[in-house]
């Protein structure tokens, strides 16, 4: 069981004052897509009274964690186990038309990190797991044993922006033909074995980018947010807000990309522009956020934090 206390919510108060505009009214509905162990819902249903909060995350133990965590605001609280690339489906369900507020916490929570058995960490020994969803789909174990030298390659270069993909993907099928590989000791050494001596002394452990793009694939998380972000800007009533918070540059640059997408007249150089061009967003944040130093330095895995907003202005045609 993890514990809520182990985990510090990333730019707390920042999430917060930007959603809560949207959330002044009885009626008003703010989805925490990821809500992990309930650190931002628990401050957003304490400074926000009049509103209801939906919380979807797809690991068991955080839903246990964060259902105990929000038990004083139950009444206004409802938290499922789900993915969030079905939250317009869970809305439906729930008779949800329009919300006024959807955050995504990306990646992966310190108690995940530091949960020997979920395999997310290249620092101890533990079962190659890395499921965020620990009852269905595929473990780190069968990616590593199943996939091509191709495959693999294509998965560290594209997820891990690992310059020796290659050379680590051709290591670790050969390794298998003696062995499963099934434990992170026996992974770390194989990508260590595979990364020439000179780069091993720069850019941190060399296990990092292999872990990052194994964790990615298994959870499939850059589809997950390509499918959720439409969903979530749909589902927004008009001066709806939505706030993105990511670690890694392909996470942030794909929220980047939609949100900036929204918030552009399209087409751009139309000699007229109609209304159906007119943007959907408009951003609250004109460049990415960072948690400020006296953060980083209490919880230093907010460093690589990166936070994007955007306010909802028109219903797209």
């Amino acid at each position: 069981m993890v514990e809520a206390g182990t985990h510090i919510p990333v730019m707390l108060q920042r999430c917060v004052r930007l959603l809560a505009p949207a959330l002044d009214t009885p009626e008003a509905v703010v989805v925490d897509a990821t809500v992990g162990l309930g650190g931002h819902s628990e401050a957003i249903m304490r400074q926000c009274p009049a509103a209801r909060l939906v919380g979807l995350d797809r690991d068991p133990q955080a839903l246990r964690a964060s259902r105990e965590r929000l038990a004083p605001y139950a009444e206004r609280v409802t938290v499922l186990h789900a993915n969030y690339t079905e939250l317009a489906a869970v809305l439906a369900r729930l008779g949800l038309s329009r919300v006024g507020g959807v955050l995504f916490d990306l990646g992966v929570s310190s108690p995940q990190l530091d949960d020997v058995g979920r395999g997310f960490a290249y620092a101890q020994d533990a079962p190659l797991d890395m499921r965020m969803d620990t009852t269905s789909g595929m473990t780190a174990a069968q990616v590593v044993n199943t996939y091509s030298i191709e495959e693999l390659a294509r998965i560290l270069r594209g997820y891990g922006e690992e310059r020796f993909a290659l050379r680590i993907a051709k290591v670790i099928v050969r390794a298998r033909t003696k062995q499963p590989i099934t434990s992170s000791a026996q992974l770390v050494e194989l990508i260590r074995a595979a990364i020439p001596i000179a780069a091993r002394r720069h850019g941190g452990h060399p296990a990092k980018r292999t872990f990052q793009a194994l964790r990615i694939e298994v959870n499939r998380e850059l589809e997950a947010l390509r499918r959720a972000l439409p969903q979530a800007i749909s589902a927004l009533a008009l001066g709806g807000r939505i706030v993105v918070l990511s670690y890694h540059s392909l996470e942030d640059r794909l929220a980047k990309q939609f949100l900036t997408g929204q918030a552009s007249a399209v087409p751009p150089n139309f000699p007229v522009l109609l209304p159906e061009h007119q943007p959907v967003l408009r951003p609250l944040t004109r460049r990415p956020e960072r948690p400020a130093a006296e953060e980083v330095a209490v919880n230093p895995r907010a460093a690589s934090a990166r936070l994007r907003a955007a306010e909802k202005i028109r219903e797209a045609a």
